[in-house]
């Protein structure tokens, strides 16, 4: 490798290191809040073999106190109704609905969060994955935000459970936002997380809902971009999310929506990949040690501001080396998620 080329990857680690100092100081987040008296909210909740992570997380999501919380039972073939149903079955606001098989050219989250809005008796929708853990003063936290805007999506804390694969990839991939541009610009793009989504209900249905993005991946985002007045939070003292157990599921995870974030586009997507072999791999095997550790600080600072596990920082160098799998998964044809073929 020639010097212009880690001079190249200086200049590339310095854009990340102003992006990630102006979001420590700027990125807007969320703080817990009492729960207004008689929120008019709705939890809903798509599950889909989901029975081990409601076991812990829908009793958080219980305690919110919330109008109501709507779990969806999407064709599991795990004991997920029957789990949902033992947890909840005694509080007055918990409602367990069976989802209809998805019409063709819906995906099945898509559909089954459809089904979930058409339900709600709420003015605010919020949209919430079963592997998220909401803390003490998430729903007060969520509906302060929402204040002024039609809908806002949080960022929550990234958890590894204790797996040395998942903690190297996951929380490179889900903190990778905070040090790659400036909150602004990501406010702009209306990049979003669908893992926390909250709506006031007649905008969401104004802007088409789950049904104007049946077939979309990436469904968050593309509610996002249709809404005007959008705000985008840090969300990690009010929420937990651990997405994948293990490095199969993190490869066909990252894999079916790898390609959607990079545009549809092959060569934008293997240059990502490229660039993130560059910045945080290339200079340790290059006798670069200074831009590699360059490269690991910007990552560690990030999971100190996002409250992640400091050793996901120090993993940093093999994250695009285990990572590839997916890049490359993501580039053929048949995806799958859950045991359902996506459009």
């Amino acid at each position: 490798m020639t010097g212009d080329f880690f001079f190249g990857v200086f200049l590339f680690l310095l854009l990340r290191w102003l992006a990630l100092l102006y979001n420590l100081l700027a990125f807007p987040r969320l703080s817990p809040k009492p729960t207004p008296p008689r929120p008019q909210a709705s939890l809903l909740v798509p599950a889909r073999n989901e029975a081990e992570n409601l076991r812990r997380t829908l009793p958080a999501l219980l305690r919110q106190g919330a109008l109501e919380v709507l779990v969806l039972d999407d064709g599991s073939e795990d004991a997920t109704a029957e789990v949902a149903a033992a947890l909840g079955g005694g509080h007055p606001g918990f409602r367990l609905l069976r989802g209809k098989p998805p019409p063709p050219g819906w995906t099945g989250k898509n559909w089954a969060c459809w089904q979930l809005a058409q339900a709600a008796r709420g003015e605010v929708l919020v949209f919430t994955d079963a592997d998220v853990l909401w803390h003490e003063g998430a729903l007060g936290g969520l509906l302060a935000a929402l204040e002024g805007r039609e809908a806002v999506s949080a960022l929550p804390r990234q958890e590894a459970g204790g797996n040395p694969l998942v903690l190297a990839t996951v929380p490179f991939v889900m903190g990778g936002l905070f040090s790659f541009l400036p909150h602004p610009w990501l406010l702009a793009l209306r990049v979003a997380n669908g893992q926390v989504l909250a709506f006031r209900r007649e905008a969401y249905f104004a802007l088409g809902g789950h049904e104007g993005v049946r077939g979309e991946v990436l469904e968050d985002v593309a509610l996002a971009l249709k809404a005007r007045h959008y705000g985008l939070f840090l969300g990690v003292e009010l929420f937990s999310a651990r997405m994948y157990r293990g490095y199969g599921e993190v490869v066909a995870g990252f894999g079916k929506n790898f390609l959607e974030i990079h545009l549809k586009n092959p060569a934008v997507l293997l240059g990502s990949w490229f660039y993130h072999l560059a910045l945080y791999t290339l200079p340790w095997a290059f006798g670069r040690p200074e831009l590699g550790l360059l490269g690991l600080l910007e990552r560690a600072l990030v999971q100190v501001a996002t409250k992640g596990e400091f050793l996901a920082g120090l993993l940093t160098p093999l994250a695009p080396l285990l990572l590839l799998p997916a890049y490359l998964r993501a580039l053929l044809p048949g995806k799958r998620w859950k045991g359902r073929a996506l459009p």
